[in-house]
């Protein structure tokens, strides 16, 4: 079903709309609510969006550069081939959504919620990430070469062949981190989270 250009005002949510080449730019959206929708070929480059929740919403060569994201949620949303370029996220919502073939960086995410998130293999060099929940987010082969995971929870977090050389990681939990199958060379640690890591080598420190 096509949309119009405007996404829908009413107060009950738009439920398993399909929206293919809107030009959405520089919009501003607050308190929508999405539902099993599709975004295909939008363009939201420097949108803004406050209070909106996309739930089980599918985005597809969605352009969401240089858009900026408060209090947002997207749940259980998929996201292929979208262009996030210079995207903020702050105190968002992201719980259970999937990036695959994405551009992410120099993505920028301010607390919320990112659990569960699926961002395997994803290119994260330069992104940053700070005060942000990412318990059992998937970042397995992830690059995160030189970027930013400051006091951002990762308990549980699958991070297998991560690549953290020259990362910030200071006051995040790197108790799921095998030091042993990840790059971590240069990055940045505190002297807590490096006894973590010492003892996850089976090592004993002592005075």
């Amino acid at each position: 079903m096509p949309a119009t250009a405007e996404p829908p005002e009413s107060e009950h949510p738009a439920t398993e709309l399909t929206f293919r080449r809107e030009d959405w730019y520089a919009e501003e959206f607050t308190g929508r609510r999405f539902e099993r929708c599709e975004f295909h070929d939008v363009d939201l480059t420097e949108a803004v969006t406050r209070g909106v929740s996309s739930v089980d919403c599918v985005f597809g060569n969605v352009r969401f550069n240089a858009s900026k994201h408060v209090d947002t949620a997207f749940t259980g949303c998929s996201f292929t081939r979208c262009n996030l370029f210079d995207a903020e996220f702050s105190g968002c919502k992201l719980v259970g959504s999937r990036f695959t073939e994405c551009a992410l960086r120099p993505m920028k995410v301010l607390g919320g919620d990112w659990s569960f998130a699926g961002l395997a293999g994803a290119d994260l060099r330069g992104a940053t990430f700070k005060g942000v929940r990412m318990r059992e987010a998937d970042l397995t082969r992830a690059d995160c070469t030189g970027a930013t995971f400051a006091d951002v929870d990762l308990s549980g977090a699958e991070l297998l062949e991560v690549k953290f050389g020259g990362a910030e990681l200071r006051g995040s939990d790197l108790s799921a981190l095998d030091p042993v199958h990840a790059e971590l060379g240069g990055a940045i640690v505190s002297p807590e989270q490096a006894t973590v890591l010492v003892t996850s080598l089976g090592l004993h420190v002592r005075g």
